[in-house]
């Protein structure tokens, strides 16, 4: 079965909300109103109700029900306003929290942590930063998180698997590193792949040797500890990791070398090119990013997301919300 038909009939009446704080894009109207119709699940638009409005004439889409919201106008902005300067213990006033909140990306991501919403997409017009700030200020890590990270689903055909990180860790450390790869195979099996995890580098099983290469390897174990009960190996190459005969001649004692379907990349560089030659070259459907690690399910979008980008994300982090 397809992923998002899966993961719709997951979510089917389950009465889920997420919030879009770009609600004047017409790509994220036209996908709200594709959920909205389909009733997937709610969308909540965030932004002034008589452009909203004019978007979607100009563009012919009939919103039907959804809810608009303009943090200008919210009846309980200033309920908000007590929570956010509670939730920051101290880090800001009343007058900053009120400033900050008429930007949708932290109004929303108070929807969230208040409980109002099920989840958040957002990055179509803002930056990843614009996205993750907030989330991390307010939603905060997970019990036993110490970071969070930003994984991909690549499908194509029968074809599926998860990429991370691709997204928010620049260089991780060996502790981090095993710590994303665990949050990668967690998540994967949300999205109906039995996770089997490899750990990449340039080198195999000790073929090369450098700093980075040692980084993965005690990154590897770092993960095995972390979760004893998931296949998890490296260093692998990615061609060890996914052709089994080259996995047979360069790792022929690995569990998941030739059969890895979850790809932890050393650092955000490779994880970033990575995802974007699957996608580009291999004709794959990148989903994402997903961010891992959080206590209530936000995701990014890339900036240059189409229709189907914000619908199929919108669905997975509505899944991450069961």
């Amino acid at each position: 079965m397809d992923l998002f038909d899966s993961l719709k009939q997951k979510i089917d009446g389950k009465n889920l909300t997420m919030v879009l704080p770009e609600g004047e894009d017409p790509r994220i109207l036209e996908a709200a109103a594709r959920l909205n119709s389909e009733n997937i699940l709610k969308p909540i638009l965030l932004g002034d109700e008589t452009e909203i409005d004019k978007v979607a004439s100009d563009n012919s889409l009939d919103l039907g029900d959804i809810q608009i919201i303009n943090p200008k106008n919210y009846s309980e902005f200033d309920d908000m306003v007590d929570a956010f300067v509670e939730c920051r213990k101290g880090k800001n006033t009343k007058e900053q929290a009120e400033k900050m909140l008429l930007d949708v990306d932290y109004f929303g991501t108070m929807l969230v942590y208040l409980g109002k919403a099920d989840g958040m997409v957002s990055g179509a017009v803002h930056s990843t930063g614009d996205t993750v700030r907030p989330a991390l200020q307010i939603v905060k890590t997970a019990p036993g998180n110490s970071r969070i990270s930003g994984a991909f689903i690549l499908q194509k055909g029968d074809e599926r698997y998860l990429f991370s990180d691709c997204a928010i860790n620049i260089d991780p450390s060996a502790q981090e590193l095993g710590e994303i790869a665990v949050q990668a195979a967690k998540s994967a099996k949300l999205f109906d792949i039995d996770p089997k995890v490899a750990m990449l580098s340039f080198s195999t099983k000790g073929s090369a040797k450098s700093d980075q290469v040692t980084k993965v390897a005690e990154a590897t174990k770092i993960a095995q500890e972390l979760a004893p009960e998931i296949p998890i190996d490296g260093e692998l190459q990615f061609d060890a990791a996914f052709v089994p005969t080259v996995a047979n001649q360069k790792a022929p004692d690995s569990k998941v070398a030739g059969h890895a379907n979850v790809f932890v990349f050393p650092e955000l560089q490779s994880g970033n090119i990575g995802y974007k030659i699957a996608q580009r070259f291999g004709g794959f459907d990148a989903v994402g990013p997903i961010l891992l690690g959080l206590d209530k399910p936000i995701s990014d979008l890339s900036r240059g997301a189409n229709v189907d980008d914000v619908y199929k994300l919108s669905i997975l982090t509505a899944a991450l919300a069961l």
